[in-house]
């Protein structure tokens, strides 16, 4: 799992594209890739389906096909988190959870055929805030096997930690999760903006401004280190987060600069000893297989353990600097421009 693309599930070249990408793994998203208006959603779903089938092709205007290579990346999926509704279909006269409507639609439909394949049910499981929630998702998960008589344990999944109470329960969600093996990936957007959120009421906790807050702030070193301590103490791979950068061919400067440091991105996190890490681009996976695959031998680090000792005043220190109109201007700017193309149908 050296590097895993993640893309939107409902445009289905991008799909295709991705599958045939190179990268270890596929996780074909539901969530913050997504935008959840029904017919996108389903289209998303008609995508998976078609992809565990490895029927699934597209034709441009120009009449051009595009198909599924002999050899692609392994499908995951990712389901809404539990706070989103679905509110197209009513249990009891309540909106079910996102998260179970696309967990339960994918798996009845895929699970078989995925099989088949000679892969499986695989899960990404974003937003998980608790040991409890790990635990109704494994009973979810033993409730949707024996429905189709499928043996527990089929079901693979990896939970994003990108909360920052679940940051304290990591090996606790190991824990509830074992059965159906299980991995920790370490969110960076989301975790971030959840130590905001939680802390919100403190005035002492104020963050700087967005840019000043990189992987090497202390709080986001110390989560990596324990995130990667828990994993391998207990035989999970550790996924390390997003690369959001986006290559340009317009600026080869600017292009150069950025590749560089997402390169230096990588190699930090290979140096922690991540098994791999994600990418939202194609054209970032030449340059992040390189990385792991120069970092370490073999499949993955999982006998790498290493030597920490992570408290709670790691975790929860806040990161200084500077709080600045001009960082409050582009926050507002990326949150109207983010929820614009979300209801426009641009996860």
């Amino acid at each position: 799992r050296r590097v895993e693309l993640t893309g939107p599930s409902s445009n289905r070249r991008m799909v295709i594209n991705a599958l045939n990408s190179g990268a270890q793994v596929y996780m074909t998203d539901f969530e913050d890739a997504h935008s959840p208006s029904w017919t996108q959603t389903l289209m998303g779903h008609l995508n998976v389906r078609d992809a565990a089938r490895r029927a699934i092709t597209d034709v441009s205007p120009e009449g051009r096909e595009c198909k599924l290579n002999d050899e692609t990346s392994t499908l995951c999926v990712r389901p809404r988190g539990l706070h989103l509704m679905e509110r197209k279909l009513m249990v009891d006269g309540q909106p079910v959870a996102g998260s179970f409507f696309d967990f339960g639609l994918s798996f009845f439909h895929n699970a078989r055929a995925l099989m088949e394949q000679g892969t499986g049910p695989y899960y990404y499981l974003p937003k998980l805030q608790s040991y409890l929630e790990a635990r109704l998702w494994n009973d979810v998960f033993n409730f949707a096997q024996d429905k189709l008589d499928i043996p527990r344990g089929t079901i693979c999944c990896t939970v994003l930690i990108e909360h920052i109470l679940a940051a304290f329960e990591m090996e606790e969600i190991l824990y509830e999760l074992r059965y159906h093996p299980t991995g920790l990936n370490l969110g960076r957007w989301d975790y971030i903006f959840s130590f905001i959120k939680t802390f919100s009421e403190r005035p002492d906790m104020t963050f700087p401004d967005r840019i000043q807050v990189s992987m090497a702030t202390h709080f986001l070193t110390a989560a990596a280190e324990a995130l990667v301590y828990v994993c391998h103490k207990r035989g999970a791979h550790a996924l390390g987060g997003m690369s959001a950068y986006i290559p340009r061919r317009d600026d080869p400067e600017a292009n150069e600069k950025a590749m560089n440091q997402v390169k230096q991105d990588k190699e930090r996190e290979a140096a922690q000893g991540f098994d791999g890490a994600w990418v939202a681009h194609p054209g970032l996976i030449p340059p992040v297989l390189e990385v792991f695959q120069v970092a370490f031998q073999g499949d993955n680090q999982l006998t790498h353990l290493p030597e920490v000792q992570i408290t709670a005043q790691d975790l929860l220190q806040v990161p200084q600097g500077d709080t600045t109109e001009e960082g409050l201007r582009n926050n507002i700017s990326v949150t109207l421009q983010y929820v614009d193309a979300w209801i426009q149908g641009s996860g």
